[in-house]
């Protein structure tokens, strides 16, 4: 069945996901989303084979997300080494700015959100929805950034090193917005770290690049 039809089927996954986010992707059933949707379990089945069918949808509309957001802000694609490229010669400034919209992407945004949340609640009972939340939450993010510094640094230890002390914090940052009563100083904290790590960036660069000369 094709995920790309609209209307009805994309209320379905944005209805489903509501409850993903509540009660867990296992703890939610076919009944449950077709009673918040008012209509039969028969009926739900028209649409989606099953969970699994309504979850792998909602997969690649976050990937589709992600594209978009990626040629918003301009931000390099192709492979890792055009990527890499790409970043060396992008504004510092352009790199942050991409970074704090994808924060407000995971955590302002309902869909996201919810699909964050889901995989937070789920990440302990089930080993897919595991290997989810490393891909788009955990060492995934970590492993991309260690390559993008790799391609500044031309040293892997010291780029892992920057990729943790760049992502750490915002990673925190999820945990803490979520429980802040102010969410927007929470998005005003992730925006200061990416800009003080941007000039501690720049400036280690430049020693580095006196150092070799």
């Amino acid at each position: 069945m094709k995920c790309q039809e609209k209307s009805t089927k994309d209320r379905i996954l944005e209805e489903a996901l509501v409850l993903f986010a509540k009660k867990g992707y296992l703890g939610t059933s076919m009944n449950d989303i077709a009673a918040r949707l008012g209509v039969t379990k028969a009926a739900l089945y028209k649409h989606y084979a099953g969970k699994q069918e309504i979850l792998d949808c909602i997969v690649k509309k976050m990937n589709q997300m992600d594209q978009q957001r990626v040629k918003q802000y301009a931000m390099p694609e192709g492979s890792m080494t055009d990527v890499v490229k790409g970043y060396q010669t992008a504004e510092l400034s352009k790199i942050a700015a991409f970074t704090k919209a994808q924060f407000r992407h995971w955590t302002e945004e309902a869909f996201p959100s919810r699909f964050r949340k889901m995989l937070t609640l789920e990440q302990y009972r089930d080993p897919k929805m595991a290997k989810l939340y490393q891909h788009y939450l955990a060492s995934e993010p970590v492993a991309y950034m260690a390559e993008i510094f790799k391609g500044f640094t031309n040293d892997a230890a010291e780029a892992e090193q920057l990729a943790l002390e760049f992502y750490g914090p915002i990673f925190l940052m999820y945990s803490l917005y979520d429980g802040a009563a102010d969410k927007d100083d929470i998005v005003t904290r992730v925006e200061r770290h990416v800009e003080r790590f941007s000039v501690k960036l720049q400036a280690k660069l430049k020693e580095k690049a006196c150092d070799t000369r």
